[in-house]
């Protein structure tokens, strides 16, 4: 279906009842991370459910080796971008670094600014028993929050780097207490990242919130990954749970190396991609230069 048909089709627009009625219904949400205009709005139209403004645009995108310089700023601006091409998705911010770790007030003030500013529907941030006060507060504050539990990059220096979660019985029974509590503390949404499988099917069945996973098996609520990550378009590493649905960066090179080649031998631009002058207007421009026609 091309674009043109795509925006001829009735939608409406995605809302947390809407998201609640796909886990009553066992309809799998589909969640994607982007974090500009063209992709959100690709997304948008392709029917993506969610699309989270993740942090990991510092490394996606930005280029840093983790996530702990991007900004709030950084995050404001992308989720503008995003809202911009999006009409229908439901859309998450992510809280950055140190955005809502230091106070309750200053996890308000942050994740308001996602919802005022940036237009998104809700924020996510990382963390279980530890930062149940500030999803309580932000709760309080008409905010809707997405819990991140599992494999979370904000402390994944903690977790001695980027490990599977999960894989002990006490593993589990953390992550099922953080997972209880965060679903106590008034948050309405769950993603757990890199689990077993089996192990992510045990905390889902727990709780009464949609929970979706990112590298967490199919039996959650709904599936995300990281556009950069599906298209082929991030080049240092590609997770276990990425299926690659396209290599647009081996693409983009070809076409960059095309160009390249095609403009140091002169053959572009060519007469084809020349703007049309009147040739009467080009004479008097060329008497005024002080050239001769022809």
């Amino acid at each position: 279906m091309s674009i043109g048909e795509l925006l001829k089709t009735e939608r409406k627009k995605v809302n947390i009842s809407t998201l609640v009625a796909k886990k009553k219904k066992d309809e799998k949400a589909v969640f994607i991370t982007a974090y500009d205009y063209p992709f959100s709005y690709l997304a948008d139209q392709a029917g993506i459910d969610m699309i989270l403004i993740g942090d990991s645009l510092g490394m996606t995108t930005l280029g840093h080796e983790t996530t702990l310089p991007v900004t709030m700023e950084d995050m404001i601006r992308h989720s503008q971008a995003v809202k911009r091409g999006s009409k229908y998705a439901f859309l998450i911010g992510d809280m950055p670094f140190m955005s809502y770790q230091p106070s309750d007030r200053d996890a308000i003030l942050n994740a308001g600014r996602f919802i005022s500013e940036a237009g998104c529907d809700a924020v996510k941030l990382e963390g279980g028993r530890r930062v149940k006060d500030r999803v309580r507060a932000i709760v309080d504050a008409g905010i809707i929050v997405m819990g991140h539990l599992g494999l979370t990059p904000q402390n994944a220096a903690q977790m001695g780097g980027f490990r599977v979660q999960g894989k002990t019985v006490d593993q589990f029974e953390e992550l099922l207490q953080d997972a209880l509590a965060l679903q106590e503390a008034g948050a309405a949404l769950l993603l757990l990242e890199a689990l077993p499988s089996e192990v992510a099917s045990l905390i889902r069945a727990r709780l009464s919130i949609p929970v979706y996973g990112i590298g967490a098996g199919g039996h959650v609520d709904g599936q995300l990954l990281i556009i950069h990550d599906l298209l082929g378009l991030f080049h240092r590493f590609t997770p276990k749970f990425v299926k690659k649905y396209a290599s647009l960066g081996d693409d983009a090179l070809q076409a960059l190396q095309e160009y390249v080649s095609d403009v140091r031998s002169k053959k572009f631009p060519s007469p084809e991609h020349d703007y049309e002058i009147n040739s009467e207007a080009l004479e008097q421009i060329r008497l005024r230069a002080g050239r001769p026609c022809g």
